[in-house]
């Protein structure tokens, strides 16, 4: 493969620009994930410490090998619901290494609001269990949960894809599928969230800490009137040696920790889907010159081919069809030795685009090549010449094939994502295995200014045919309204906070990211796959 030949001054103002407001949006996730992640009122790391509790990240620190990496997902999840109470949306989940295994971890934070099951929790924990059975991957529970916020219990229990019900039944199918799941419990396992250690393969349990109940003591009292204390109704003795309910009973959380990593090193290791593969290779130019590429303005077009050469081996790409359908870019690399192919915009999706995408995809699929999706898309063209054209059909085909891939696909958010080229581009609602956004990403259904212009001229329609009028500045100040909500709602942080995405990433670390990423998709073999019916 041809090394990409970049076109970057890396000493133009314009490079130092882009670098110096990329670094700062870097510097801005950093703190917002130290935030999430370690600040907690005193008062609850003190109670927790008064129970002999270890913190999430502590326990997670010692199930994990050490020096390894792990790809935490959704840090930033809730970050701006609830006002701000609920960090990471109260659990924990990322891949990490475990006795030389890849597992999935989810663990419950009990420093936030005990552990407390929010609407967004449960999507979270059904995302996490999700991504284990698209991904054959072994999960390791950390259960530590006061149950549901009973205040809004009615958004997170009755739902198809977000509730309670959705994780136990998405455990159900992991134990079909014979993907091994193994729970330690460190606190109060309450109601619904019994279930979780209970469909386990293996479950531990910590004494005097550790209770598994249907429910709870003050539960217990106002239903039958029996006054019994937590451990006796359901403690890891109680489940142990008499109901059954868990196989191992331990005195401590590290002890309990020490065997949950016991038990995983007994797990057999995955033979990988064999793929095109060769010795891995560190990209020619500097992943963090990224910072200096992408622009500081969403409207502002790069060349994505900048983008590929600093997270491939080597820089080296092998473009296909380079010369038709120039607002896109498809071609083949390497990343960490596996063949991918990679699909990046270049500009607005018109009909050749949309040609090369799909007869790109077709061979991706036919010659199982993994797939990476690097948006910056405004969308598909539109005018009456353009639909005389056929855009729609068009953007049709390239629909049709990316739905049903059953290769892996990877997803990266590097600037705007709008309209239906977010969904042909594989966005959230098209089963990427794994999608992440950078922090000056922007998603929604237009872009901002066409929305604003849009919605003032539907508005000024309205009141025309009331027979009033507005001034110019209260036609502004709808304009400016429209434009703040838009802002804040396209935002990457709003994104990741109702989970659109499986997290916001440093643009440095785009390749260690899909390095994970495939890593873990390799677990489960896929096969080609037909299409439907493309329109001609």
């Amino acid at each position: 493969m041809r090394r990409i030949q970049s076109n970057i001054d890396t000493q133009s103002v314009t490079f130092r620009t882009y670098e110096a407001f990329n670094r700062k949006l870097s510097g801005e996730l950093a703190a917002h994930h130290r935030k999430a992640r370690f600040e907690r009122p005193e008062r609850d790391i003190a109670r927790l410490r008064q129970q002999k509790k270890l913190l999430v990240r502590e326990r997670i620190d010692l199930l994990l090998d050490h020096g390894a990496p792990f790809l935490e997902l959704s840090t930033l999840a809730a970050n701006m619901a609830y006002g701000g109470t609920v960090p990471g949306a109260g659990v924990v989940s990322g891949v990490g290494i475990v006795n030389g295994r890849e597992v999935l971890v989810m663990a419950n934070d009990s420093s936030i609001k005990g552990g407390a099951w929010y609407p967004l929790t449960t999507k979270k924990m059904v995302r996490t269990t999700d991504i284990a059975i698209e991904n054959h991957l072994p999960m390791v529970h950390l259960v530590d949960a006061a149950g549901a916020f009973l205040p809004m219990q009615s958004e997170l229990f009755p739902d198809r894809h977000h509730s309670a019900g959705r994780l136990f039944r998405n455990q159900c199918v992991l134990s079909a599928m014979g993907v091994r799941q193994v729970a330690l419990v460190l606190g109060h396992s309450t109601a619904g969230g019994a279930y979780v250690p209970t469909l386990c393969d293996y479950s531990v349990m910590v004494r005097k800490t550790g209770g598994v109940f249907l429910g709870g003591p003050p539960l217990v009292k106002a239903a039958t009137g029996e006054d019994v204390s937590a451990d006796e109704l359901g403690g890891a003795d109680v489940h142990c040696t008499i109901s059954g309910t868990a196989d191992y009973a331990v005195d401590s959380e590290q002890e309990g920790i020490a065997l949950i990593r016991e038990i995983v090193g007994t797990f057999e290791k995955p033979v990988k889907a064999a793929v095109d593969r060769r010795e891995p290779e560190e990209p020619f130019y500097d992943p963090e010159e990224l910072y200096g590429i992408i622009p500081n303005d969403v409207k502002k077009q790069f060349d994505i081919r900048e983008v590929i050469a600093r997270i491939v081996d080597g820089s080296r790409f092998h473009e296909f069809k380079p010369d038709y359908g120039p607002t896109v870019v498809c071609g083949f690399a390497f990343i960490y030795g596996w063949k991918v192919g990679i699909i990046g915009n270049n500009g607005v999706l018109f009909s050749d685009s949309a040609h090369k995408c799909t007869q790109f995809m077709q061979i991706c699929n036919r010659d199982r090549v993994p797939m990476v999706f690097l948006q910056n898309i405004t969308g598909f063209m539109v005018g009456k010449d353009y639909e005389h054209g056929g855009i729609t059909k068009d953007g049709a085909k390239m629909l049709m094939v990316q739905a049903n891939l059953d290769v892996p696909k990877l997803t990266i958010m590097t600037n705007g994502s709008f309209g239906a080229g977010n969904y042909a581009m594989c966005g959230r609602a098209y089963d990427a295995r794994f999608l992440f956004s950078w922090p000056n990403s922007q998603i929604s259904v237009m872009g901002m200014e066409q929305a604003a212009k849009t919605l003032a001229q539907i508005r000024l329609k309205a009141l025309e045919r009331q027979g009033k009028t507005m001034s110019e500045e209260e036609v502004r100040n709808i304009y400016s309204g429209i434009t703040q909500d838009y802002l804040e709602k396209s935002s990457a942080y709003y994104s990741t906070s109702e989970m659109w995405d499986d997290g916001v990433i440093d643009p440095a670390d785009t390749r260690k990211v899909l390095g994970i990423s495939l890593s873990v998709a390799l677990n489960r073999e896929f096969h080609e796959t037909p299409h439907g019916v493309l329109r001609i």
